[in-house]
């Protein structure tokens, strides 16, 4: 175990996978469960991307995005149904998750000096443990000492498919234009220069293709069971290895 986790009285719990895997909802399940705080670290970079369409900023450009990030103030602030995200002091918890900033902040992750700010963000928010981060590179990048790792993935069709019947209609947007727009995005987080998104070397491959979210629900809790023994409400390192699966 690396030297950072060896000092952590809690566990983090690193959720990576593309978008559309579903796992803000496992990393909320996760916490809840266990009674650790959630951390949606990509609500970090839609926040950003918010203030970035605010300011009619060039998402193409990293400088400007960089400095704008350096005098922004982004807090989490975990609740029991998902995190409260403040931006400047400023609620804009719902906002973040309209299209136009999604996609805004798949566009803006992908400069590395933008991202490096990123991690030092994220890595001070869940440094003490006790907590399940969810993200593109959490496993590989911001903890890489994480004591359990889980990639969620499924087939681009089916993420593709939940998403849309997940949407609130509306009418020029067709499940083909959601499953186009979810690929491209794959291919940014995948083909970025910096942390691109991959399963980390240790973690647990966990694909959702054929199973439904009960199943995947149970087999994640399975996964952190086996890493650590509850005892007395706490958690005890049971020295288990993290084995793909």
């Amino acid at each position: 175990m690396a030297e950072g986790a060896s000092r952590r009285l809690q566990p983090v719990v690193a959720i990576d996978g593309p978008a559309g895997a579903g796992k803000s909802t496992l990393a909320a399940h996760l916490a809840r469960r266990f009674g650790f705080l959630n951390l949606e670290t990509g609500a970090m970079y839609r926040a950003l991307a918010l203030k970035a369409i605010e300011q009619d900023l060039d998402f193409d450009e990293e400088a400007p995005l960089l400095e704008l990030a350096h005098y922004t103030k982004i807090a989490l602030e975990p609740q029991r149904e998902g995190n409260r995200v403040l931006v400047d002091g400023i609620d804009v918890s719902r906002r973040i998750r309209d299209t136009d900033v999604t996609q805004a902040a798949s566009k803006v992750s992908v400069h590395p000096h933008l991202r490096a700010w990123m991690v030092d963000q994220q890595r001070a928010l869940g440094e003490k443990g006790g907590v399940v981060m969810e993200g593109r590179d959490i496993g590989t990048a911001v903890f890489p000492d994480a004591e359990v790792k889980i990639f969620l993935d499924a087939a681009p069709e089916v993420r593709g498919n939940r998403r849309y019947r997940q949407a609130e209609p509306v009418p020029q947007v067709t499940e083909e234009a959601i499953l186009k727009e979810l690929k491209e995005r794959d291919y940014r987080d995948r083909n970025r220069a910096e942390s691109p998104l991959r399963p980390a070397e240790d973690a647990v491959i966990l694909d959702s293709t054929s199973m439904t979210l009960e199943q995947v629900l149970a087999r994640a809790e399975d996964i952190v069971r086996a890493h650590f023994s509850v005892q007395d409400g706490t958690f005890q390192s049971t020295g288990a290895g993290t084995t793909k699966k």
